[in-house]
């Protein structure tokens, strides 16, 4: 009887038949792809235990929690030059005219641009319902600080005849402040920033009914 073996060579090309196989369906990407969504892998760390029992956790006894409140939020709108900028919070509205579109320099008499812009203030005042207004002027930190005093309040004062004649309304008042170079929100640094500091502000009761 004589037995038949399977030729070497013939084995070899079945195993590498089968590993061919193997290859053909393993996507080209597993090594890429991770097999379980990140963070869920076993060696990610475990989410921290907290102990609720913990005297550090507890309200000292006799202690109380604050009254919950409103925190109040702020929008600020600048137009693309920076001449002119919006804030709103829960409870106010101000505005902030750079002083370079409103006098000229050094002066604290308006140009023609400037009753335009103030009239718009106005309308956003009648619109606010709002009796009560602030004015305030500020200038940068050149010269002396005698002068930029003097200086803001006169531009302020300017701002204030503007609105009375706008507002026509015996019922509001005004308080106008001149603060000099008080107040800075910018840097005094540069010349750009200087400008940012010269301004009038004007600011009012939100919804005031």
């Amino acid at each position: 009887m004589t037995t038949t073996h399977t030729p070497p060579r013939l084995a070899l090309a079945g195993t590498v038949v089968s590993l061919m196989t193997a290859m053909a369906i393993t996507p080209a990407h597993a090594d890429d792809s991770p097999s379980v969504p990140p963070g869920t892998e076993p060696s990610a760390t475990a989410p921290v235990e907290v102990d609720a029992n913990d005297p550090d956790l507890k309200i000292p006894e006799g202690a109380t929690l604050a009254e919950p409140k409103v925190l109040d939020i702020k929008q600020v709108v600048e137009d693309q030059s920076g001449d002119e900028r919006r804030e709103d919070t829960n409870a106010d509205v101000k505005f902030a005219l750079q002083a370079e579109v409103l006098f000229g320099k050094d002066s604290s008499k308006l140009n023609a641009e400037a009753k335009a812009r103030i009239s718009g203030i106005a309308d956003e005042i009648k619109a606010q319902n709002a009796t009560q207004i602030r004015v305030f002027g500020f200038t940068d930190n050149l010269g002396s600080s005698a002068h930029g005093d003097v200086l803001s309040k006169q531009r302020a004062n300017a701002v204030e005849d503007v609105l009375a004649q706008e507002l026509n309304d015996s019922n509001i008042t005004f308080e106008v402040r001149g603060y000099g170079e008080q107040y800075p929100i910018a840097s005094n640094a540069t010349e750009a920033s200087r400008k940012k500091n010269r301004r009038v502000e004007v600011s009012f009761p939100r919804g005031e009914n």
